[in-house]
């Protein structure tokens, strides 16, 4: 019997009616995702803009080892995600390790106050931030308040505060997002394994360092991975916040590749240069963290 259902299920005419519904799918991921791969590392080799493009071999590669814009892009870069990335898992972690707790009460309620700063309009809370942060904002002024501080910081005039501002925004927008993936996965374990736990007399702390972290390890490599991806391609804040200054300290990578395309020269070829560095960071780093993801497992 199993014999029959294995050919049938294994027959030309199923298989056709596979591809049906297959190829509309890999025709679009072909059309909309490798082609512009494919046409953008062409592209790289390439100089000039629009239907003006020159070859010029490995030039725009040569060019990246001597632009101080793009070494300074790169650093902020690996700042954010050096700084950011664990911060935000780890505060993640801890905010659905409290939320997950059957004797608070009003969990809906922090749940939404938390997940909502990651479907609020990004210009909007980029004008609030900017607001706050401002020399005469609101920030400043209540950290001279309580005496926290003696002046106004410079939030966006400062090249160090600046990049404390974009850190703290990416931080205040995306946590939220990481914590319903934890959420759910605490919920998918069996509370009997904390009861023994608790017979044991195992404290709040070694119970998340023996049991939630090790249960969590693939949903905590899948949203390392996907926030180091989001982190080196990060435009919105920078952008929006800071405009990459004061004097290019909190340019990004893709900040540069908008600047490049739009501010300065259009150069297409050394703007898709440039972009394939992020894709070659994106890849190598992936990998690293999936090695050392199967490694501890």
């Amino acid at each position: 019997m199993s014999g029959n259902v294995r050919k049938k299920a294994m027959s030309p005419k199923l298989n056709r009616r596979a591809w049906v519904f297959i190829l509309p799918s890999l025709f679009l991921i072909t059309v909309f995702v490798f082609y512009p791969m494919i046409q953008a590392f062409v592209t790289s080799f390439q100089t000039g803009a629009g239907n003006k493009l020159g070859w010029a071999g490995i030039s725009n590669y040569r060019r990246l080892l001597t632009d101080a814009t793009f070494k300074m892009a790169l650093k902020n870069t690996m700042l954010y995600l050096v700084i950011q990335v664990p911060v935000m898992i780890l505060l993640a972690l801890v905010i659905s390790s409290m939320l997950n707790d059957k004797k608070l009460k009003c969990k809906g309620l922090f749940r939404t106050a938390i997940f909502l700063p990651c479907v609020t309009s990004l210009v909007a809370y980029s004008i609030v931030f900017k607001s706050m942060f401002a020399t005469d904002g609101f920030i400043n002024a209540f950290l001279m308040k309580i005496h926290v501080i003696a002046e106004p910081i410079g939030w966006i005039t400062d090249p160090f505060w600046a990049k404390v501002l974009i850190i703290l925004a990416i931080t205040w927008r995306w946590t939220g997002y990481n914590m319903i993936f934890y959420l759910s996965g605490l919920q998918s374990i069996d509370d009997s394994i904390y009861e023994a736990a608790d017979i044991d007399g195992a404290s709040a702390v070694r119970k998340f360092k023996s049991i939630t972290l090790p249960m969590l390890k693939p949903i905590i490599l899948f949203t390392t991975i996907s926030s180091t991806i989001g982190t080196l391609q990060l435009f919105d804040e920078p952008m929006n916040i800071t405009a990459g200054g004061p004097a290019n300290a909190t340019v990004t990578i893709s900040q540069y590749i908008y600047n490049i395309l739009f501010k300065y020269s259009s150069d297409f070829g050394y703007a898709a240069a440039v972009s394939y560095v992020i894709v070659v960071l994106i890849v190598a780093l992936s990998l690293i963290q999936l090695k050392v993801g199967d490694k501890d497992a």
